[in-house]
């Protein structure tokens, strides 16, 4: 039960506050399982070098045109305090994640339903106190994400702009990141510095670049061709071209709206891109082993 979970934090958090002591993890019934589901799950992280290219609105429509194929998709915003998502659909949500890690609310209870079937995690001010959190109350959480895994297929996490340890933490933990560009030479520059970092500091080769706001594909292409060049000159790392998404009209009139482009009109070049580049996720190898499971990419947050 929903309520079971949230009860079963705050119960660990009492006995520990009345102890002093880490508390014992409560024993499993027989037959019950450790681990939920052994389902993969695909976990995909979205980031950016710098604001303002587009990345939370790639992240959306992403979604949204994955759920149209029959994906279930959850959305998680891990772009701290800034709520993007929140905003680009015009939802307010009561509870996000800190409410989970409160032991207010299961996290089934703070999901918020979004466009065409996707879910949406409502992470804010919750997300940095991950870091923070002992050992217990980690496998809590980890145990909570996976109580999802069997309704889901692909965790789209929508990481801050820039550097900072939280998006490095995110990106470590996904199985794949994807970086947006888009025409502006500091977007390019702080894309490189980004991937600089993830790769020198954290171990990260494998990145997959989006070009948004594009005149078109083969704009888009030149675009990544710049920063795939310097890439593999400096820090011998190919990078990998997912696709273009062109500044289409209909782009700024579905955020007025608050709607993503991939409902407001289908029919649109953006809308189109979305589909041709979820379809090409789609292609990309599933993860096998304990790394395709939701739980490996919990644990490896708070590792982080």
């Amino acid at each position: 039960m929903h309520s079971d979970q949230a009860e079963g934090l705050r119960a660990l958090k009492k006995q520990a506050a009345t102890t002093g002591a880490e508390p014992q993890a409560p024993t499993r019934d027989a037959g019950e399982k450790a681990i939920p589901s052994a389902r993969p799950v695909r976990v995909i992280a979205v980031t950016s070098g710098k604001g303002g290219v587009g990345k939370t609105n790639v992240s959306v429509n992403l979604g949204v045109a994955l759920s149209q194929r029959g994906k279930r998709v959850l959305l998680m915003d891990a772009d701290m305090g800034l709520a993007n998502v929140d905003i680009m659909l015009g939802l307010s949500p009561k509870y996000n994640l800190s409410h989970v890690l409160d032991g207010v609310k299961s996290l089934k209870e703070v999901l918020v339903k979004g466009p065409a079937g996707m879910q949406i995690i409502p992470a804010a001010s919750g997300v940095k106190r991950m870091a923070e959190l002992s050992a217990l109350e980690n496998a809590g959480i980890v145990h909570a994400f996976s109580e999802l895994a069997d309704a889901l297929d692909v965790l789209i996490v929508d990481t801050a702009a820039g550097i900072a340890s939280s998006v490095a933490t995110f990106c470590q933990a996904a199985q794949e990141v994807v970086v947006v560009v888009c025409d502006e030479p500091a977007s390019l520059t702080d894309a490189y510095a980004l991937i600089k970092v993830l790769n020198q500091d954290y171990q990260l080769s494998r990145f997959h670049i989006l070009a948004n706001m594009t005149q078109n594909e083969q704009h888009g292409r030149k675009l990544f061709l710049k920063l795939a060049t310097v890439t593999e000159k400096f820090l011998n790392i190919q990078l990998k071209y997912l696709g273009t998404v062109p500044y289409d009209a209909a782009l700024k009139q579905a955020v007025r709206k608050q709607v993503p482009v991939t409902l407001f009109k289908p029919d649109s070049s953006a809308a189109q891109a979305f589909t041709h580049i979820a379809q090409q996720v789609e292609r990309w190898p599933m993860p096998q082993g304990a790394s395709g499971h939701i739980q490996f990419f919990i644990e490896n947050l708070f590792q982080g």
